[in-house]
This record gives structure tokens, C-alpha cells and sequence, in this order.
């Protein structure tokens, strides 16, 4: 059984993305990919159900899986070569040359090590990519058509893109199951290399461009993790996580030895998450049709950054490293909380967004506490879902009205009601509480208790967020006042937004549930004492109480009677501001009359406070700043 679910979770998308390449029949497609994403979905749950376990194929796959690392260099090495980058040839080679001597030379015997392990961090890691990773990739298929109708491709390229959708999904359970540190670098490779078809996959100018980024910065972070496990097996003797993780207070005494290669993983993983000052080659990606923006942020890659740090979190534990990573994840949660506050393009604000909730675990990874180690699991299971349905409803919102600009979406709601509503769900359960987002975030702030510099960028941080969140959803649900259109939606475009809103509610409302089962169990891996006691579903600590239902009844109740009210209103009642003269409308345009009489149309728009939040005066400083902590985490916490 135990090896059946590994299979259907791991090798089993890369074998249904080898059938989806060669095959052309949409129809048949369809069918592969909703029948892949529900075996996915049932085999995650089961093997949530079935607990933890430790596992090793036969001897044969680790040939593969060595074989698959240096054809996928050689891959990478040609696209370098091909695009003339200097960076990505010599880092693939540099890679080559080091895992030809890692391999041959100084690995005894390869066979020792344990191919797989599964504890409740990796199942609550399987459970996220194969729920909201198969959800986004059948959002995909009607998504994918009406795209391609939109750019009038003679040819179309779905077998290619949906190859690398599902093998996304394959390499990145893989990544999250892997013991042996040589497999996790194959998976690790594999969404490298994945990312980088996805960005490019319109073949525009643009899209080739940004793949190119992403690729040398995510090639640079998989240099660091090859040679962080080279030093970590130096220093460890073995291959084994699990092993390292269970020897780890025995490490962290030893000190520095141990350091070096946690700092080069750590870096790896913030390449990966795409933290300043490699935040541009996650913001580029937006380029790439949304289902790709949507796997890459919610379930996918800059997941595989953050669960490494968090993942090797009590290795570090108590040392001045693990200082500098919570000031430095800290520092990125503002930075980049207020670059997407300076934003009216709605994919970089959630992209700018996501890499600020992603620093926000890696600052609960630093802090290294009970509470923020619970903090940082609910931010990657909440973060995940919401944020999935957020950059699909842009999709759907952006085929719609031609722009993913949140000006163009004042009013939406009178031309898309179901979207607008279920964005507007996505919203609230990222910036409201008692929704699970904002659980987490009192729970970050709260665990760094005692830490006045990162507590005070931690509150902040979370305050900015509400800005932007406020402000877009306000813009949906504005006047004009008029009667809602139908709506017409595929329904593999609406069953997945419905299902990830619906997820988003449910597992809020159920977080006591979700805390026991999912989070505690974690936690208690590592530390002795429980962060929280559930009294009533409500979450205490020494230090505050975070009401879940009472909130939830508040919530219900302030949404009953608004919309009583609400239905109260006539339309000779819904009037627009008043606006220094009689109110007209030419064309449905509303306006006034102004001097001489003449008509003059009515505009308006928020204010982005780009000369405090824009990138063009944040960026520089952010990235100079990002590297100089990098630069002292290195030298004054490993060394």
C-alpha cells in the first residue's frame, strides 16, 4: 500500500505528463488530467491517513535518479550556452563538476540511505501540492484554450505546457518525501527546470527574458544546495534527513562545522522563495500564463524555498544564524508588503504579496520557537490556498475585461458576480480574522514576543497588507451601481475557484481541527511543549488568546445585517458622490456639469503612493539591504 502511494503521488505525474506530451485529443486530456488530479487528492489523503514511514525502491531508481541529475545539467548547460549567459554555464558546470566528485568520489555507498521519509511536516506538504496543485491544474485546461484563442496559435502548444504542469506536481512530492539529500537535489533540479519552460512558454521576447532570470537565479541557488549537502555530508557522514535532523542538537553543539552548509541550504531555499534580492525573477514570472503564476506561488516552487528552511529550522535552533534569519525574513515581509502596496497591476500584487508571506516563514523559521513554528506551517497551508484562488480569479478576471489592472476592476461585480464575489472571499481570507491567514500572522507576531525590532516589522508588515487587500476588494464592489450580469464559465475554471474559496472558509472555521491534526503533531516532533491549549476552539498562550468562533459569529452577524440592509436600498436611493455640480452620465459614463455648462466625465482612482512604495525607489535599497544581511548571516552566524 505504503509503496503504491508513493508511486501515485511521485512517479505517477511524470508518467501521465509523458502520456499528455504525445497526446493531442483535447478531449481525452481533459479527462487524463481531472482523473489525475482526483487519484492525487484521494492518494495524499490516504497517505496523511496512514502516518509516517520510511521507504527505499529498488537499487535501480537511484541509478536513474543520478542519471536524471546530469541530464537535466546538461539541459540547463545547453540553454545556457544557447543564450549566450555566462552565469548559468558556469554554475551548471560548476554543478557538473561537483557532482561528478560528490557522487563517485566521496559517497561510500549510495545504497545506505533511505530514498523516502514521510513525518507530518513532508504530509502536510504532500497534502497542499496534490490538492491545490491538482485544482490549478484543471483550472488550466479551460483557461489554456480561451489563451490560446486570444494569441490565435495555428498550432497549440497544451501538450507541452501541460507536460510540465504535471510534472511540477510529480517533482515537487518527490521533493517533499525525499530522505536521501541527492534525490531532494534531483527534485530540486526538476522544478528548476520546469519554472524556467513554464515562464517561457508564449515564446514572446518578454517571456523568454524573464525565464532566463529565473533560471540563473534558481541554477545559483541550486549551486548552493549542492554544495551545502556536499559539506553537510562532510560534516554529518550521512545522506539521510531524517538521520540529520534526529542527530540535530548534536549538531548545533558542535557550532560552526555545521553552520556553513545550513547557510548554503538556507540560501538556496531564499533563491528559491524568491526573497530580495532575488525577488525580480518571481515578479517576471507573471508573464507566463496564470495557472503557472498560480503553481509557482501557492504550491509549488517557492514552496520547496520556504519548507527547506523551516524544515531544517531545529538543526539551527539557538544560534545567532537563526537571529539573522528572522531579521532578515523581518525585514523582506515589510519591504516587499509595501512595494505591492505601490502596485495597480494585480498579478504584482500578489506576486510581490507572496514573496512577503513567504519571508514571513522564514522569519518563523528564524524565531524558531514552538509558536512560530506552528505560525509558519498554518502561513504555508493558508497561504496556499488563498493565494491559489486570488491569481485564478485574475485569470478568469483578465480574459474577461482584457487587463489584470485593479483600476479596470472598479465595479466588477456588475460583469462578472460570481468572480468578484469569490476574489472577494480570497481577499477577506487573507487580511480578515478570523480567517487562518490572519490566525497565523498574530501567531508570527505574537512568538516574536521579547524581539522589539522584528515585532515592530512583523505588526507593520501586516498592517501594510491591509492597505492593498482593502483597496482591491473595494474597487470590485464599487459603484457604478447596476443589476449583475449572468455569468458564463467553464466549469473546470469555476469548479476550481469554488473549491478553493470553499477551502479557504471551511479550514478556517475548522483551525482547532486543523491545528491538532495537522500542526501540533509537527511541533511536538521537535519541541516538548505545546505552543497553544484549545479551550472552546479557541487558541491560548502565555502571552494572548485568539477567539475563533466568537469571531466568527461577529463576522456572520456584521454580514447579515449589511446585506439586510442592503437589500434595503432602492436604485433612486443609489446615488453617487457628490461631485461639485449636477450629476450627469453620457454614454453610462458618469460626470457633472462644469463651467459653461459642459458635461465633464467623472475619474477616479486610488492613490499608490509611488513616491513612498514604488519599485523604482524601494527596489535598490531593498535588494542592497536583503544582501548586506545575507552577507553578515554568512560571516557573523555561520562562521
Amino acid at each position: 500500500m505504503l509503496d503504491t502511494l508513493v508511486f501515485v503521488t511521485v512517479l505517477l505525474p511524470f508518467l501521465v505528463a509523458a502520456v499528455l506530451l504525445v497526446l493531442r485529443e483535447q478531449n481525452v486530456r481533459k479527462v487524463i488530467l481531472v482523473a489525475t488530479a482526483g487519484v492525487l487528492i484521494l492518494a495524499s489523503l490516504a497517505m496523511l491517513r496512514g502516518g509516517a514511514f520510511i521507504m527505499s525502491p529498488a537499487p535501480l531508481w537511484g541509478s536513474l535518479v543520478t542519471l536524471g541529475d546530469f541530464l537535466i545539467l546538461a539541459v540547463v548547460l545547453l540553454v545556457g550556452l544557447k543564450r549566450k549567459n555566462q552565469i548559468i554555464v558556469w554554475l551548471t558546470v560548476a554543478q557538473i563538476v561537483g557532482l561528478i566528485w560528490f557522487d563517485f568520489f566521496m559517497i561510500q555507498d549510495h545504497g545506505a540511505t533511505p530514498a523516502f521519509f514521510a513525518d507530518d511536516l513532508s504530509l502536510v506538504m504532500v497534502l497542499v501540492v496534490s490538492i491545490v496543485g491538482s485544482l490549478i491544474a484543471v483550472y488550466g485546461i479551460g483557461y489554456m484554450k480561451e489563451h490560446e484563442e486570444h494569441l490565435h496559435l495555428t498550432t497549440s502548444k497544451q501538450p507541452q505546457f501541460f507536460f510540465f504542469i504535471v510534472l511540477f506536481l510529480g517533482a515537487m512530492n518527490g521533493l517533499v518525501l525525499a530522505n536521501n539529500m541527492l534525490w531532494m537535489y534531483f527534485f530540486w533540479e526538476c522544478t528548476t527546470l520546469c519554472s524556467f519552460m513554464l515562464i517561457g512558454h508564449d515564446d514572446t521576447e518578454i517571456a523568454r527574458k524573464n525565464a532566463e532570470r529565473a533560471l540563473w537565479m534558481n541554477v545559483l541557488g541550486g549551486t548552493a544546495f549542492l554544495f551545502g549537502v556536499m559539506l553537510l555530508y562532510k560534516v554529518t557522514g550521512t545522506l539521510s534527513l531524517q538521520e540529520i535532523l534526529a542527530r540535530g542538537p548534536e549538531f548545533a553543539v558542535a557550532g560552526g562545522a555545521i553552520l556553513v552548509p545550513m547557510f548554503l541550504l538556507v540560501f538556496a531555499g531564499m533563491t528559491k522563495a524568491a526573497q530580495a534580492p532575488f525577488q525580480s525573477w518571481l515578479t517576471g514570472a507573471m508573464v507566463a500564463p496564470t495557472p503557472v503564476s498560480a503553481l509557482l506561488h501557492s504550491s509549488t516552487m517557492v514552496k520547496a524555498g520556504v519548507y527547506i528552511i523551516v524544515r531544517l529550522a531545529p538543526i539551527y535552533a539557538g544560534t545567532y544564524f537563526s537571529n539573522f534569519v528572522a531579521l532578515f525574513g523581518g525585514f523582506v515581509f515589510l519591504a516587499t508588503a509595501c512595494l505591492a502596496a505601490g502596485q495597480s497591476n494585480g498579478k504584482k500584487i500578489l506576486a510581490y504579496s507572496t514573496i512577503s508571506n513567504l519571508a514571513l516563514i522564514i522569519a518563523c523559521a528564524g524565531i524558531n520557537t514552538p509558536a512560530a513554528i506552528t505560525a509558519a506551517i498554518l502561513l504555508i497551508l493558508f497561504h496556499a490556498i488563498s493565494k491559489a484562488l486570488m491569481f485564478l480569479c485574475v485569470g478568469a478576471i483578465e480574459q474577461k475585461i482584457g487587463s489584470r489592472d485593479i483600476e479596470d476592476m472598479r465595479g466588477l461585480f456588475a460583469r462578472m458576480p460570481r468572480t468578484a464575489l469569490v476574489a472577494v472571499i480570497g481577499i477577506l481570507t487573507m487580511m480578515l480574522p478570523p480567517f487562518g491567514m490572519l490566525m497565523a500572522k498574530w501567531m508570527a507576531i505574537e512568538s516574536a514576543h521579547g524581539q522589539f525590532l522584528l515585532m515592530i516589522m512583523l505588526a507593520l508588515g501586516s498592517g501594510v497588507t491591509v492597505l492593498f487587500w482593502c483597496r482591491w476588494a473595494g474597487l470590485m464592489l464599487a459603484t457604478p451601481f447596476a443589476k449583475a450580469a449572468p455569468e458564463a464559465q467553464d466549469s473546470t475554471i469555476r469548479g476550481p475557484l469554488y473549491l478553493l474559496a470553499g477551502l479557504a472558509v471551511v479550514l478556517s472555521f475548522f483551525s482547532p481541527l486543523v491545528y491538532n491534526g495537522l500542526v501540533a503533531p509537527v511541533v511536538a516532533m521537535y519541541y516538548k511543549t505545546a505552543p497553544y491549549v484549545l479551550r472552546f476552539g479557541n487558541f491560548e498562550s502565555s502571552t494572548g488568546v485568539f477567539l475563533v468562533y466568537p469571531l466568527f459569529i461577529l463576522l456572520g452577524l456584521g454580514f447579515f445585517f449589511a446585506l439586510r440592509q442592503t437589500r434595503k436600498i432602492t436604485a433612486a436611493q443609489a446615488v453617487g458622490p457628490y461631485m461639485c455640480g449636477e450629476q450627469t452620465a453620457v454614454d453610462g459614463k458618469p460626470g457633472f456639469l462644469g463651467p459653461l455648462g459642459q458635461n465633464v466625465t467623472a475619474v477616479s482612482g486610488n492613490y499608490y503612493l509611488e513616491q513612498f512604495f514604488g519599485e523604482a525607489m524601494l527596489s535598490k535599497w531593498i535588494n542592497v539591504i536583503a544582501l548586506a544581511v545575507l552577507v553578515i548571516m554568512l560571516f557573523g552566524g555561520a562562521l
